[in-house]
């Protein structure tokens, strides 16, 4: 969910920090990114005078944007690949090969793709909607709600948010990347993805250090099941797709492995155990996926339940470039609440100031805000700069590429160092 990320790799650990981090290199200024640049941009909020406005942006053109994702999609030997730029000079798109590895159709902006991590801003949303609404605190301890969490009476509701409740993420254990490698059609239920994250010890205190882990979105995703008395399918239905005019993005139930119409298929090389440790694959078999002798494996109906409110959410470029505007501008929640859940961006290393940066389920994307995603086969990234009246959407996919790096993220990296002049 690197994302930011959603295989048994991104929903691993580093998934959004990995994903991010490697944005900063080259964004903007002194903007962080949760691949972060620097403070000032990690804790401002976008008033027009942030540290985040630039002077200048160069506005990709159609054969710019063009280039930009046909070498980055070439690089990462990605099927197909789509990349939408809105600017103040209007909405440019560029699309790349194919929606299945030896044939299918064009791909197109319309596709349906699993979104990965992008899916805990939607997770995110709704506990802020309800915290509005004086449902429940961001003081609130987890206990409240689940009694099962070891230490919940000092673990927040605003510690699970931003990845700093030092719960295990689960993603990271081999049961489940072994389940992924030997049974991709097994059904998961939250509480079994809980509990497989609590039985693991927390890597450390309560609000004492940052560790990405997809069992807090879990517990997050079950407690706003609790306090609404229904599926979370039918709660993001209701509070964030409909609401933000999402008209081709859903949430699938357990046993639903399908992609609505049109859609891409999504690869994958190696295994989850394989990549446990290290995303990147083995010298050799990076040589051979290069050279052709090793094919990925398509991954397109692996059974998302494993990833649930972490990260199992489907949409379109389009639907995530509306979606990002409506997590920037503040249109899901009210002015006070939105302001606070921008400034809740911090490094994620307190001793580096360099390092990336997340909130309450969004993320500092050099001059954007939003959200990173992956999965097994997919790999996206959104982003807004409200200043500059910005938009960024790019998804490929392949996910991971063959060394270890995201393929979308690294794409929209190389697109934003274009137009902030880096």
């Amino acid at each position: 969910m690197n994302d930011s990320a959603v295989s048994g790799r991104v929903l691993r650990a580093g998934g959004v920090a990995v994903a991010l981090s490697l944005l900063v290199g080259g964004c903007a200024d002194t903007t962080d990114d949760t691949g972060a640049t620097s403070p000032p941009a990690a804790t401002s909020a976008p008033d027009g005078d942030s540290d985040s406005a630039v002077a200048e942006v160069h506005a990709l053109d159609q054969e710019e944007l063009q280039a930009a994702l046909d070498a980055g999609a070439q690089e990462f030997l990605s099927p197909g690949a789509v990349a939408l730029l809105i600017t103040p000079d209007g909405t440019v798109t560029a699309t790349y090969g194919t929606t299945e590895r030896d044939g299918g159709t064009a791909v197109t902006v319309d596709d349906h793709i699993r979104v990965g991590s992008n899916t805990k801003t939607w997770t995110a949303t709704v506990v802020l909607q309800l915290v509005q609404e004086g449902v429940l605190a961001l003081t609130d301890p987890v206990s409240k709600f689940r009694p099962d969490v070891p230490n919940g009476e000092n673990i927040t509701i605003e510690q699970v948010l931003n990845m700093t409740s030092g719960l295990f993420n689960y993603s990271e254990t081999p049961e489940l990347n072994e389940a992924l490698d030997t049974d991709p059609q097994r059904v998961w239920t939250p509480d079994e993805l809980l509990a497989l994250g609590l039985a693991n010890p927390p890597y450390f205190p309560p609000g004492e250090g940052y560790h990405y882990s997809n069992t807090n979105y879990v517990l997050l995703g079950l407690i706003a099941e609790q306090l609404e008395g229904r599926p979370l399918e039918e709660i993001l239905g209701d509070r964030i797709f409909d609401k933000a005019q999402l008209t081709n993005t859903s949430f699938p139930v357990g046993t639903d492995t399908a992609l609505p119409e049109p859609y891409s298929h999504g690869y994958f090389f190696g295994t989850n155990m394989l990549t446990l440790t290290d995303p990147a694959l083995p010298e050799d078999m990076q040589e051979q996926a290069r050279n052709g002798t090793l094919a990925p494996s398509d991954v397109t109906n692996v059974d998302p339940s494993w990833a649930w409110a972490a990260g199992a959410g489907i949409s379109t470029a389009t639907d995530l470039a509306t979606w990002v505007d409506a997590l920037t501008s503040g249109e899901m929640l009210t002015a006070d609440l939105q302001q606070q859940r921008l400034a809740s961006i911090r490094p994620t290393d307190p001793s580096n100031p360099q390092s990336p940066g997340y909130g309450w389920g969004i993320a500092k994307l050099g001059p954007m805000y939003g959200h990173t995603g992956e999965l097994p086969g997919y790999n996206s990234f959104m982003g807004s700069d409200p200043d500059n009246d910005i938009t960024l959407v790019v998804w490929a996919n392949l996910a991971p590429g063959v060394d270890g790096r995201d393929p979308a993220s690294t794409i929209a990296k190389n697109i934003i160092d274009t137009m902030y002049g880096q």
